[in-house]
């Protein structure tokens, strides 16, 4: 099975239903012993260029572990579902379980701005000094 990081971007006024838009692409991925591995709600942003004449879209993102014959399951229902303005589909080598930079905390984007874990570790040194 191969790992997938998938976003899709829902249209505005279906925002209340993306919980069961999600479950129903849950079990089409977990369909023969697939698996979700990241689940991330963006909820609702705006979009840098209109698209369909909508100026924002609900953000939802999967990383799923699936065979082809569930990722054509999910393209075919991804295609003629009309709530769905896009969809990127793009394929990894590994399962990415860590929160996503979307999601960051503001304090978390500066550390590692600053240097990541290299800053972490020279402030504990300070501290022990």
């Amino acid at each position: 099975m191969r790992h997938y990081e998938i976003v899709v971007l829902i249209h505005p006024d279906q925002s209340e239903q993306v919980t069961a838009m999600v479950d129903r692409y849950r079990s089409m991925a977990e369909k023969n012993g697939g698996k979700v591995h990241r689940y991330e709600d963006w909820g609702r942003r705006q979009l840098a260029y209109p698209i369909m004449k909508m100026h924002k879209a609900h953000y939802i993102l999967l990383n799923i572990e699936c065979d082809n014959e569930a990722l054509d399951s999910l393209k075919h229902a991804f295609r003629y579902n009309d709530a769905i303005l896009r969809h990127l589909i793009l394929q990894r080598d590994e399962a990415i379980t860590e929160v996503s930079a979307m999601l960051r905390s503001e304090e978390e984007k500066e550390r590692m701005e600053r240097g990541g874990d290299r800053v972490i570790a020279m402030e504990e040194e300070e501290l022990e000094i």
